[in-house]
């Protein structure tokens, strides 16, 4: 059993990599996708392999995809390059394992980049929150709205999220403004994060390490989904959840304790 480090990592997965960075896999994916299929390889040459560096892959990534409004795509880079840092680097990163480690349709590094609107809006919410949090609200809410009508979820751009995300499809996803998403943290499509009514304050949910979250799981309140649980699709949360335990139905009760050792997150498992 591979032991996890808490970034989407495994004792098994650096030798995966071999000595090469992702971001020198995921050129090579590039450059290997270039020469099977030609019309890709303008696109693939604009936005990985003649970058300058590895956030430039990423924000010129995004900078495609968002730019569906009037706002000059080299306007929208620009805005993105300037908030990336190492810190999101790293959660890129680690997001980009964690789908690659945890989603059986996703084949490549380069796939998970290009193509899945889940990752492209959880990094572009990472943009947002950065901007929210230096004190640059009325952009940040402006990019969190584009996210959610371009790739589907959407995201308050004060929410916390840490590292080794996956948002599996990405469609219908809602997480309210003080919902807190701990490491290595699966959700999958139509999940809510949500509150009860018209509380303030802190409102939304906890969601500890490990967890996933079945498609189309409501999760309300301010209220703490205990780590390595499971939460199965469909569900309806209204009470705090223990740690190493599956919940399930409308309203959740507890339906099994997992053996310490389970990391739903990573093994994906929608059995109850």
């Amino acid at each position: 059993m591979s032991k996890s480090t808490g970034l989407g990592l495994t004792e098994q997965q650096p030798q995966a990599l071999g000595d090469a960075s992702i971001w020198t896999v995921i050129r090579a994916e590039a450059v290997e996708l270039a020469v099977r299929e030609p019309i890709l390889q303008q696109l693939l040459a604009a936005q990985v392999t003649d970058t300058a560096g590895n956030d430039e892959i990423i924000a010129r990534v995004l900078a495609a995809r968002l730019s569906v409004v009037q706002v000059e795509t080299g306007d929208l880079f620009d805005l993105i390059l300037s908030t990336l840092d190492d810190d999101i680097m790293r959660k890129v990163e680690a997001d980009l394992i964690a789908v690659r480690e945890r989603d059986p349709a996703c084949t490549t590094f380069l796939h998970a980049l290009l193509n899945l609107k889940g990752f492209h809006a959880l990094q572009t919410h990472r943009i947002a929150h950065a901007l929210w949090i230096a004190g640059r609200p009325e952009i940040a809410s402006w990019l969190a709205n584009l996210v959610s009508l371009v790739f589907g979820p959407d995201i308050h751009p004060a929410a916390r999220i840490g590292a080794s995300i996956m948002l599996d499809h990405g469609s219908g996803i809602v997480i309210g403004e003080t919902a807190v998403i701990e490491d290595e943290v699966s959700i999958l499509q139509n999940v809510t994060l949500g509150g009860t009514g018209k509380e303030t304050g802190d409102r939304h949910p906890k969601i500890r390490h490990g967890v996933m979250i079945g498609a189309g799981a409501k999760i309300l309140g301010n209220i703490e989904i205990g780590a390595f649980s499971k939460v199965a699709a469909g569900s309806v949360v209204l009470k705090s959840v223990p740690t190493h335990c599956t919940v399930a139905g409308v309203p959740a009760t507890l339906v099994r304790v997992h053996r310490a050792y389970e990391i739903p997150a990573e093994t994906m498992d929608q059995n109850i």
